[in-house]
């Protein structure tokens, strides 16, 4: 299936330039009464910074696919009579809550925007040079030199977005996360009987009893070897990862409930370990086409160390439940 053009986009490589700093004026006091005055250079401008800054309006990094070099303004140059240079002006990006920077070379993480306006620094600007004033002393009165603005600074970053939800789904293709996720809120994913549905991860607002909610992420399915990278699962596991509670989805009519459990367990372990620490629910989807005592035989085989149930999105049956034991990880 080829991927369609979509405008979530959750990876970017940015390049970005500070502002110089404005130079020092090495100006001396000249007018109709003074013809020897004495030395008054003004400061050069502070150069522009580049700014992440996070949005919760936000929620891609679409707007930098096209605009990946990212430059702010030089600061002016101090003048006489103790006139300073304008400040550069600085260039903000915005970015969804969720994004993390890293250096593009070391792949080192700088920074992680988490908060609606928080601001990071990713290059700042060259300090304005001082002008020829400041260096006046007893010794010496005519001061002839200013200082240079300071460089500006640059380089490449990567801004990766990992999706802030309270939990997360996860499944195979077909496994009915989509399907689960447009009946318990009010999102509407794209749904159709074919691997790889979704494409992007779908968040949707859970409504709860007395007015609460959470929020709950669609992760795409992952086949067997995505944490090597194959399919498109590589791509989606950085998602889970902020992700408080895991729900495994795994259908009714899978041959090894167990053991397809086990497999999406193994691919989260051998992309991140730390990713087992988190809660985990089992629901057992599409169990409309259950009777009782298929239920009651499947129940024997299913893993122990953590909670399942059997839900149906289109009966919906077992939804009020799911959502009740959803509320009570949340809040452990």
């Amino acid at each position: 299936m080829r991927v369609k053009n979509s405008n979530f986009v959750d990876y970017v490589k940015i390049f970005c330039r500070s502002g110089k700093g404005g130079a020092g004026s090495s100006h001396f006091l000249r007018d109709k009464n003074t013809s020897k005055g004495g030395p008054d250079g003004g400061d050069g401008g502070y150069g522009g910074s580049v700014v992440i800054k996070g949005n919760e309006q936000m929620w891609t990094l679409l707007h930098l696919r096209y605009k990946r070099h990212i430059f702010a303004e030089h600061g002016g140059n101090g003048t006489g009579n103790h006139s300073f240079g304008k400040d550069g002006k600085s260039s903000y990006i915005d970015v969804p809550l969720g994004t993390i920077g890293k250096n593009a070379e070391t792949g080192e993480i700088l920074f992680e925007i988490t908060e609606n306006e928080q601001e990071h620094i990713i290059v700042k600007g060259g300090m304005g040079g001082r002008g020829n004033s400041h260096f006046k002393s007893p010794t010496n009165q005519s001061p002839r030199y200013a200082q240079p603005g300071g460089d500006e600074a640059e380089g490449s970053f990567i801004l990766e977005l990992k999706v802030l939800a309270d939990i997360g789904l996860v499944g195979f293709p077909n496994a009915g996360k989509s399907t689960l996720l447009s009946v318990v809120s009010a999102a509407k994913p794209e749904i159709a009987n074919y691997p790889f549905t979704t494409l992007i991860p779908n968040l949707g607002i859970v409504s709860y009893r007395d007015h609460k909610s959470f929020i709950m992420a669609d992760i795409p399915g992952i086949i067997e070897g995505a944490s090597e990278g194959k399919g498109l699962g590589l791509r989606f596991l950085r998602h889970i990862e902020r992700n408080s509670t895991l729900l495994f989805l795994v259908p009714a009519d899978s041959d090894e409930i167990k053991k397809e459990y086990e497999i999406l367990l193994e691919e989260l372990r051998k992309y991140n370990p730390e990713l087992l620490d988190k809660n985990r629910i089992l629901a057992i989807s599409k169990s409309d086409m259950l009777d009782e005592e298929l239920i009651a035989e499947i129940k024997k085989e299913l893993p122990t160390d953590l909670p399942s149930l059997f839900i149906s999105s289109v009966a919906q049956q077992g939804l009020t439940e799911l959502k009740d034991l959803i509320w009570e990880k949340l809040n452990e």
